[in-house]
């Protein structure tokens, strides 16, 4: 039976007349990397505050590991970073971290030995003794991190974890992640870098306009039909239209220097059955120079899942693993 970290039902929050987050619904098994998504205002921030006992939902549920948010218990075992994150500047990197650690409920006598070892985790051993005030932004978002790892918590939940991180902080993040999962680790990652999610994660949820539009995993997201760009030379009109009486989804492009050349796109189920692509163009006397499948990426996904420019909503769909 699988252990759920995170279970919603129906969880909402309303502000006065402007409805936040609504009937949001989703699960996230344990030991998994969940990715949240959304645009700006979506509610993913609403949402992620009252999963971590911040924000009080105005109805609905919201349980972690089996307890609700609020509870000191359920807090215990959570390690949170926050997009904003107040820094108390004047404290150094170690004293910051013993704070968050006696906060954990780390004992004192394994305190320091904690410190080292966040410290290590982000990167920053280093710096144990310099004031958080001498730190760039980048150090800042990892010593943010090395707090919400503090007490080794069963759930991290990350809101942006690498917005002020360059290249190789962003990748460092990232195998902290999987070393994180590995480890047992529940991960709830909140990030507009969706390549980052991607790489990541085990199932995601896309959040517009407070509610959840899509989510599965990760495989189940992003499958769909594939573009198959094909490059050929001598295509006939009978050969096209045997190819448009399969698939009618057959988009012609611009010759490429010869008049013989030509481009198509068609829309596949999956890339086994662009063979039967090559079959046609074949039995057609048809010479195949390229074929080049391209599978849906969640930027594709997210971007079809978000509202439409002329304001119409993509309707709730449920998220359950």
């Amino acid at each position: 039976m699988v252990t759920l970290a995170i279970e919603t039902e129906a969880l909402s929050k309303s502000y006065g007349r402007k409805q936040a987050a609504s009937s949001v619904s989703f699960s996230v098994a344990s030991g998994t990397v969940f990715g949240l998504l959304g645009p700006n205002g979506a509610g993913k921030s609403t949402t992620v505050k009252m999963l971590v006992g911040l924000v009080r939902p105005s109805s609905g549920m919201a349980k972690v590991f089996g307890r609700i948010p609020s509870r000191a218990d359920a807090r215990l075992g959570l390690g949170y970073v926050p997009e904003q994150f107040r820094f108390p500047e004047w404290m150094r990197a170690h004293e910051f971290l013993r704070f968050h650690a006696e906060l954990a409920g780390v004992k004192t006598f394994d305190r320091q030995s904690e410190v080292t070892r966040v410290l290590r985790e982000v990167g920053l051993e280093h710096r144990e003794r310099d004031q958080l005030r001498t730190f760039s932004k980048g150090m800042l978002q990892r010593i943010g991190i090395a707090q919400a790892l503090v007490g080794r918590p069963q759930l991290v939940v990350l809101d942006e974890p690498t917005s002020a991180l360059d290249p190789i902080g962003r990748r460092d993040v990232r195998d902290l992640i999987v070393r994180l999962r590995s480890d047992g680790v529940t991960v709830l990652l909140n990030s507009h870098l969706l390549s980052e999610v991607e790489t990541v994660c085990d199932h995601v949820a896309i959040m517009d306009r407070g509610r959840i539009v899509r989510a599965g995993s990760m495989d189940d997201v992003t499958r769909g039909h594939v573009e198959v760009e094909v490059r050929c030379a001598g295509l006939t009109t009978q050969t096209l239209s045997a190819l448009e009486a399969r698939w009618t989804a057959v988009r012609l492009g611009e010759g490429t220097g010869s008049s013989e050349v030509q481009t198509f796109t068609i829309s596949v189920s999956d890339e086994y059955e662009a063979t039967h692509i090559a079959d046609v163009l074949l039995a057609g006397g048809v010479r195949l120079l390229a074929m080049i499948p391209r599978r849906r990426t969640l930027e594709d996904v997210f971007v079809e899942s978000v509202t439409t420019t002329d304001g119409d909503a993509i309707p709730a769909v449920r998220g359950r693993q």
